[in-house]
């Protein structure tokens, strides 16, 4: 089952795959000059994050708190606008043509800024240019959707791009990674040098909105027999979000600039080993049925949707879940354990309400029915015997 890069993008587009005081204006000499610090007693950083308030975000403002710093929230206070209630909060549009744009950050200055919420180069252009003069550093959240193709494990970061003929066509769903490229271009042009492009796999862990992760933890602990694909020696790849947002803070504290693949763990990791971590965190007594990829596909089971996280290691995305993460480790990303983000996004799902689970459940992975269904054609495969109509 090759899995296309159209599928995944159109996947990450749809789930926009992949956290104080006031702060006063810091006006500069001249273009590029250093910005003053949050506190010169404490060497906390005055960082500005650009969204905020979704999976990523809160773990940003949790880890830049904890590490000292002092953090201002820009969005359109919108998406759970409880958060954070000693944050500085400023409200309005990242689309400078919509109400009150940007006018907010007018004249205001960071150390840093975390950009966790452009997706078309304009967006990202108009808000890089307007703090250019007044910030010292500025970090972008891209993808590894960028590139145009990851046929080959072990691919870095300087892999060819993916591109869009009209790059005015802002359609996210269909040129997702060739936006965020443009994205990343836009950036680099305002913020010469200055910049830091993050491009993480799949996010995963508490609070992740898309179940594409999830799935797995959850399913384990339910126990009995579990479709898994594969052979279970099929490489997985994805980070926590706090490990992210730990390490995207370390690049600020450290003026790592340059871009940087962000995507885990440490060391290889397969789907068997994946598997074997949630139901470790689970305690369950799960056992796994590893039906061959010909299998899933001639029973429509979709890599990556129907089985999350897993990808077959052939066609054009062959190397999606084996890109490189040695130039990040370098500078210092750290992974925790598999076992840790299982037991943790386990339990942070089963705190959710009913209807909440029920919610996130339907956005990927195979229902029950749907998997005994497969399951009992895989038997009736194995047992020599044609599946039933």
């Amino acid at each position: 089952m090759k899995l296309s890069r159209r599928g995944v993008l159109k996947g990450a587009a749809a789930f926009g795959s992949l956290w104080a005081v006031g702060c006063s204006s810091t006006r500069q000499g001249k273009e590029g000059a250093e910005p003053a610090r949050a506190s010169a007693s404490s060497g906390g950083k005055r960082i500005l994050i650009l969204g905020g308030t979704g999976f990523l975000g809160p773990q940003l403002v949790e880890a830049a708190r904890s590490r000292g710093h002092t953090v201002t929230l820009f969005n359109r206070g919108k998406t759970r606008p409880q958060l954070f209630p000693d944050v500085e909060k400023l409200h309005g549009d990242r689309d400078p043509k919509v109400g009150e744009g940007l006018k907010a950050l007018e004249g205001r200055g960071w150390d840093a800024v975390i950009d966790t919420s452009a997706y078309v180069p304009r967006i990202a252009r108009a808000s890089a240019e307007l703090l250019a003069p007044h910030v010292g550093h500025y970090v972008f959240i891209s993808t590894i959707s960028v590139y145009k193709e990851l046929p080959r494990p072990g691919m870095d970061e300087s892999a060819p791009l993916a591109t869009v003929d009209d790059p005015a066509n802002e359609n996210v769903r269909e040129n997702y990674g060739a936006l965020k490229a443009l994205c990343e271009q836009a950036v680099e042009a305002a913020f010469p040098g200055r910049a830091t492009h993050i491009r993480p796999g799949l996010i995963v862990g508490p609070d992740d909105p898309t179940q594409r992760f999830t799935y797995w933890p959850v399913r384990v602990a339910r126990g009995g027999e579990v479709l898994a694909p594969g052979g279970g020696s099929d490489p997985a790849q994805f980070i926590d979000a706090r490990d992210l947002a730990e390490w995207a803070l370390r690049t600020i504290e450290n003026r790592d600039f340059g871009t940087f693949n962000a995507t885990g763990p440490a060391k290889p990791l397969t789907m068997k080993d994946l598997l074997e971590a949630c139901e470790q965190a689970s305690g369950g007594n799960a056992t796994f049925t590893w039906a061959d990829a010909a299998f899933l596909e001639k029973h429509n089971v979709r890599a990556w949707m129907d089985m999350p996280v897993w990808v077959t290691p052939e066609g054009e995305m062959a190397g999606m879940s084996s890109v490189s993460n040695a130039k990040a480790m370098a500078r210092g990303l750290k992974f925790r354990p598999t076992v840790d983000t299982a037991r943790d996004t386990l339990a942070w799902f089963n705190g959710l309400p009913p209807e909440r689970q029920a919610e996130l459940q339907k956005r990927a992975g195979l229902t029950p029915e749907r998997e005994r269904e497969v399951l009992a054609a895989w038997h009736q495969q194995r047992a020599g015997a044609a599946p039933a109509p």
